[in-house]
């Protein structure tokens, strides 16, 4: 069976293209959510507008497709709420500079 877990430490490898960050520690991701063998993502992005979705979003669905039992991988953007830095981890903060 899949887990939390194993989703959170997969989006934790896959950076945000221009930050150099993971879109986890980012707080990029607003929710998972796993029904038998679908795993659906909702998560936001820095800006809205930005031109890079479809490549983050590519990446997430090869990325959690590649764990055992994952036969589908659904991502859906959202602005709401929108991002601040308040989401970001400690680790992103200090590796952006902001601490």
């Amino acid at each position: 069976m899949i887990t939390k877990k194993q989703i959170e430490e997969v989006l934790k490898t896959i950076p945000d293209p221009e930050m150099g960050v993971s879109i986890w520690d980012l707080g990029l991701i607003y929710n998972i959510s796993i029904t038998k063998d679908t795993v659906s993502i909702i998560m936001t992005l820095t800006t809205i507008g930005c031109p890079l979705f479809d490549q983050i979003e590519e990446q997430i669905r090869k990325e959690i497709g590649k764990l055992s039992g994952v036969k589908k991988v659904d991502v859906e953007l959202t602005f709401e709420p929108p991002w601040s830095m308040d989401r970001m981890s400690d680790t992103a903060k200090a590796r952006l500079g902001f601490v």
